[in-house]
């Protein structure tokens, strides 16, 4: 053998080496299905049967079972690797979480064959216990890494700071993150310790290569803003598979943000919420577990999308016993109510509207002149036409209990700073209002964004006097300083959090004024 036939042969050798350990990982991802078990409608809340027939609905664990085996199916067929991943919050969001808390999201993901899920801020909606709940019903891990809970005798031990998958012969290292804000919009209690999200992400992809693990993905739930922030902090993450911020990312979709989002060369992706979307990643390695490209896109989970009968039939089974309730018959609306994250969030809503004056009508009487509802605690809309218990509850479905007190001008103030504090992020906590308006400028400094407050006394506007006591209506969960808002449990007077159901209230409320039109008339003004 010549030296140059010898050289071409090393050559080839190393080349088909390389070529060899070229690895390809396709990952499917849902974020954010809030309990949406049934399909859901074009408002993202639980379709009615005969839309459904019509072919105009989305979504739903039945149609998602589908189009999972379908790909996976087919890419294993194909010698490819597949792993399914969950961001975060499975829970609230329907009658199904009301009712069964947890159960039915374990049975289905186990169903469908998720391999890791993340904790979402929603999982302890029902404090520690009910993540516990739903732990004890599922065998794949459900991690986060930057939250402590060995001082909770129920979840000590039972959350990881980190997974690890192997496929195809190559271990896939999954860290993940809570934001650390879900002390303020969920309940997790002073046990679960929470830790900066870029510091706890950096620590576990440490811990990872230290393995000898070089393929890495954060599992988030921080919404996209953070997870733009971590991937161009955080070094060795390879993706982010993200949630909380219910991101619609997408290359077909007009407006939508392109499928993925690269920070360098970190690629970053969301796939909407409420099941209507699956998003589908294609990572392609090198031999040193660099990503050398990514692609793919969300795909719509439409009629065109056959629901798995079986789980059609145990979703059905499953409905069963809270169907009277769905179907009761409450009030009519003269035209849609919009309820949408994109408005009630950052501005005044006809469903924030309707909530709001609900609210102050219920307790009028009781010398409560200004009620504050969060646009967060806001979860769907309404549309034109009959209106049911079920779409109800969609809208509302924390079980919030009415909650009123007195507080001074000085702190409904500061609760509105509070809400506008968040604007560019859409947070959860804006303020949507009643008997009362308001004016903000969002390029503002933090903390004097509010231009003008004023309370209406007796048909006449008049400035918010800091000195002067009012009394306010909220829900329980705001009262009890949620979403930010401790100025009303530190500072609140006289406070009754035990009153009717939010839910209750809305009902009859829109039944005293049906049918009910919706409205906007400028209480909330942006600068």
């Amino acid at each position: 053998m010549t030296v140059r036939s010898f050289a071409a042969l090393v050559a080839l050798a190393a080349s088909a080496s390389v070529a060899q350990a070229e690895y390809t990982l396709h990952i499917l991802h849902v974020n954010d299905l809030h309990s949406r078990i049934e399909p859901i409608n074009r408002f993202d809340s639980t379709c009615n049967a005969e839309d459904d027939a019509a072919g105009e609905c989305f979504g739903g664990v039945a149609r998602l079972a589908t189009k999972v085996a379908e790909l996976r199916d087919a890419l294993i067929a194909d010698g490819q690797n597949v792993i399914l991943l969950d961001a975060g919050d499975q829970f609230q969001g329907s009658l199904m979480y009301t009712t069964y808390k947890g159960e039915v999201e374990a049975e289905f993901m186990q169903a469908i064959g998720f391999d890791v899920m993340a904790v979402g801020n929603h999982e302890f909606d029902d404090g520690p216990e009910g993540l516990a709940g739903f732990l004890d019903s599922v065998s794949f891990p459900v991690i986060s890494g930057n939250i402590d809970v060995s001082g909770s005798n129920v979840l000590a031990g039972r959350v990881g700071r980190h997974a690890v998958v192997e496929v195809g012969g190559a271990r896939i290292g999954i860290v993940s993150a809570l934001a650390v804000d879900t002390v303020e919009t969920s309940s997790p209690g002073e046990q679960v310790v929470f830790t900066d999200e870029a510091t706890s992400l950096a620590e576990d992809v440490a811990t990872l290569e230290a393995g000898g693990i070089d393929k890495i993905i954060a599992l988030t739930h921080v919404g996209l803003r953070t997870d733009l922030e971590l991937a161009a902090e955080v070094q060795g993450l390879d993706a982010i598979v993200g949630g909380h911020s219910h991101t619609l990312m997408s290359n077909t979709v007009e407006d939508a943000l392109p499928y993925p989002q690269m920070v360098g060369a970190v690629p970053v992706v969301q796939a909407f919420a409420y099941s209507k979307y699956l998003g589908h990643l294609v990572l392609e390695f090198d031999d040193m577990g660099n990503v050398t490209s990514a692609s793919g896109d969300t795909i719509l989970l439409d009629a065109s999308v056959t629901p798995d009968a079986e789980i059609a039939a145990r979703v059905a089974e499953l409905a069963g016993p809270i169907e009277e309730v769905k179907t009761r018959l409450v009030a009519q609306a003269a035209d849609d109510i919009d309820g949408s994250r994109d408005a009630c969030r950052i501005m005044e809503c006809t469903m924030g509207n309707l909530v709001a004056d609900a609210m102050l009508e219920r307790v009028r009487g009781q010398g409560v002149s200004i009620a504050i509802q969060n646009g967060g605690g806001l979860r769907a809309s309404i549309a034109a036409g009959d209106v049911t218990m079920g779409d109800v509850l969609s809208v509302l479905p924390f079980q919030n209990t009415l909650a009123t007190f007195e507080a001074t001008g000085a702190t409904v103030l500061a609760a509105l700073e509070n809400g506008v504090s968040q604007f560019d992020e859409g947070a959860g906590r804006f303020p949507q209002v009643a008997g009362m308006r308001y004016a903000f400028d969002p390029a503002a400094d933090t903390g004097s964004r509010v231009i003008s407050a004023e309370v209406d006394e007796g048909g006449a506007w008049v400035p918010l006097d800091p000195a002067k006591t009012y009394g306010v209506v909220t829900n329980n969960y705001m009262r009890g300083g949620g979403d930010g808002y401790a100025m009303f449990d530190t500072d609140g007077m006289n406070a009754y959090d035990f009153g009717p159901d939010l839910a209750d209230v809305l009902a009859d409320y829109m039944a005293g004024n049906a049918p009910y039109q919706p409205y906007t008339d400028g209480r909330i003004r942006m600068k």
